[in-house]
């Protein structure tokens, strides 16, 4: 590698900042991924104070993805038919409306199961067109040597928000003013990310053919045969969503489940142990932004994701809340390493102007299954207990990972990556 190669790669975390456009969507992301954060805090206590067993906060995990799986190929083809920005503002507002009126219901009083059933279903509804619109607007707004800092940048920022502060932030809000107050703030932060949103400049956006059935048909088959072309990419999708199908739904039902009726803690420890997750992951992505992605990135991001959903076995015998934030904190840096060779490579390899509907494939497929994953873990928790549940969904979804890295070509971008000067090498 040449030096001038190598001084490409160690641009640092934060160098896309210096782009006004990037730096308005990125600060709007950061305070609203703390919402996030506090949201998985708030969602599972407000569903176990309203029924306190596993099929409640399974209803709620159906409710909250199932609309996002089916809106998610809309959101991708409108997402490369409009101007994304306005996409992103759009689908913000709907998040704000749903979760506020959460927190507002909450604090009175009146929140029923039901309506927090329906409410969090118009949250994920947006999700479906906020995904791809930011996925795709990104590398519009930065240089294409950017690409691995900002992937790594976003992959610093996520679970810095989502994992630490905003669980942190979200157990304190539960314990001292109550769940609904926990909500409240959420919704303020969309509050925030619309702000932002409206500051940055309108992006041009590709002409195209007026919108039809016909058209929107087109757009997404387009998509789809870019997909099905790339091993790296639909090996990956697949082994994604066998994976997340037996990791999401029994780390997001049965975790909270056992911390407040095994481990008889709170929402603040609860709110800890996934603090732990993003402190791994932020100690992680800090690493890749300064040394670049490694040479054989698609095996590094399937062994790390593997190695992630092994992890379960950890959280199934364990038997204190330190053990929780250890396994967490493994399980973080993990899940951060992975994502940041999946972004880097959707930026680099991905044509833009058929990122939004890629993308949406992307989401589509790596969680489509995530409503089957909440809907069972509820049942099969029942029948077989949290703990064995948690062993047999490690082993699960972890052998899927391992299991599709051996895909005719699914490595084959780290050939083409090796042999030419570019921002993904190391």
């Amino acid at each position: 590698m040449s030096v001038a190669g190598e001084r490409g790669l160690r641009i640092g975390l934060l160098s896309p900042l210096r782009e006004r456009e990037f730096a308005l969507l990125w600060a709007g992301m950061a305070v609203s991924l703390v919402g996030d954060g506090i949201y998985f805090v708030a969602v599972a206590w407000q569903a176990y104070s309203l029924s306190n067993t596993p099929a409640a906060l399974s209803a709620v995990g159906v409710a909250w993805t199932l609309p996002t799986v089916l809106f998610l190929v809309v959101g991708g083809a409108i997402t490369d038919r409009f101007e994304r920005r306005r996409v992103l503002l759009a689908a913000s507002l709907a998040e704000a409306v749903a979760i506020g009126t959460i927190g507002v219901l909450a604090v009175t009083g009146q929140l029923q199961l039901w309506m927090l059933l329906a409410l969090v279903a118009v949250y994920g509804a947006g999700e479906a067109f906020f995904n791809p619109a930011f996925d795709a607007i990104v590398p519009t707004l930065i240089a294409e040597e950017q690409f691995t800092a900002a992937s790594a940048l976003e992959h610093f920022s996520r679970p810095l928000a989502i994992q630490l502060l905003g669980p942190a932030l979200g157990g304190l809000l539960v314990a001292a003013a109550g769940v609904g107050a926990a909500f409240l703030v959420d919704a303020g932060t969309f509050i925030v990310s619309i702000w932002m949103l409206l500051m940055m400049r309108a992006a041009p956006v590709a002409p195209v053919a007026a919108a039809s059935l016909r058209s929107a048909i087109g757009d997404v088959s387009t998509g789809l045969r870019f997909v099905l072309a790339n091993p790296w990419l639909w090996a990956t999708l697949a082994a994604a969503s066998l994976s997340l199908l037996a990791f999401f739904g029994p780390v997001q039902v049965l975790l909270p489940y056992l911390v407040k009726n095994e481990l008889h803690r709170g929402g603040a420890t609860f709110g800890a142990i996934r603090a732990a997750g993003g402190i791994g992951a932020v100690l992680v992505a800090l690493a890749v932004a300064q040394a670049g992605l490694p040479r054989r990135c698609i095996t590094w991001m399937f062994a790390a994701w593997a190695a992630e959903s092994l992890l379960l076995v950890g959280y199934g015998i364990a038997s204190g809340a330190w053990m929780f934030a250890l396994i967490s904190l493994a399980a973080g840096g993990l899940g951060a390493l992975g994502g940041v060779v999946w972004g880097t490579l959707m930026k680099a390899l991905v044509p833009n102007r058929m990122l939004g509907r890629v993308s949406s494939f992307d989401w589509l497929v790596s969680i489509g299954l995530i409503p089957v994953s909440f809907a069972i873990t509820g049942p099969v928790a029942a029948a077989l207990g949290p703990r064995t549940t948690l062993v047999c969904a490690g082993a699960l979804g972890g052998a899927a990972m391992i299991a599709f890295l051996a895909v005719p070509g699914v490595r084959e971008p780290e050939a083409r990556l090796g042999a030419a000067a570019s921002p993904l090498r190391t």
